[in-house]
């Protein structure tokens, strides 16, 4: 039997062939690690373990990567509010790595519990700060970004197929997102649909460089 997936692109199932053959690269976007998954959470790993199985009951060597959110999440949907994890580490007067560490364990035992295959690596976001870094600066210097006074932020203007799993263009979908807008956004920002790459530090926090050039 042909394994068939549905192509969002396309909009339609479509079968299914990797990019190389008999083995598959699957990543999956995992926990913000400043409190308990709840069952809504749990909903998606699941549907993600189910890929995973079928993937492999097909033969598939499968290579799961799923990271780990333990910096830079922020409150809000405007890219304006605060980190969670320091928000949660001064409720609980602990350090933001002792937050990140102990939800991050709690994560682990609940997939267990609930018999999810574990990922082969779960990297962790303040791991690979400076390969981040390097992408933000290629990506400023083909002039994608733009700065603000709470950080860089990606001109989706500047991406040509910006939108398209959407079926909108980009006007579209800008004004279909302003229409039902109900957060505030920070002062300077082009498009709605645009998003920080890099946020600066407060005056008494550490971090926070500025690597994009004055436009």
């Amino acid at each position: 039997m042909v394994l068939k997936l549905y192509n969002t692109l396309g909009r339609k199932l479509q079968p299914f062939r990797s990019i190389k053959k008999g083995s598959v690269g699957l990543y999956t976007c995992g926990p913000t690690v400043y409190w308990f998954a709840h069952i809504g959470n749990m909903r998606t790993y699941i549907q993600e373990d189910i890929l995973k199985r079928t993937l492999l009951h097909n033969g598939y060597k499968v290579k799961h990567v799923m990271n780990i959110t333990d910096v830079g999440h922020l409150v809000g949907d405007s890219n304006i509010g605060e980190d969670k994890i320091k928000l949660e580490a001064r409720k609980e007067h602990k350090s933001a790595y002792e937050v990140a560490r102990f939800y991050e364990d709690a994560f682990v035992k609940d997939i267990k519990r609930l018999n999810i295959i574990m990922p082969d690596v779960m990297p962790r976001a303040t791991e690979h700060i400076n390969e981040m870094l390097t992408l933000i600066k290629k990506l400023d210097e083909n002039g994608y970004l733009y700065k603000v006074s709470t950080g860089i932020y990606y001109d989706t203007s500047k991406f040509k197929n910006y939108g398209k799993l959407t079926s909108m263009s980009f006007d579209e979908l800008n004004k279909y997102l302003k229409a039902g807008a109900r957060v505030e956004r920070a002062a300077g920002i082009k498009n709605i649909t645009d998003f920080a790459v890099w946020r600066f530090a407060k005056g008494d926090e550490k971090g926070g460089v500025a690597l994009c050039k004055r436009r």
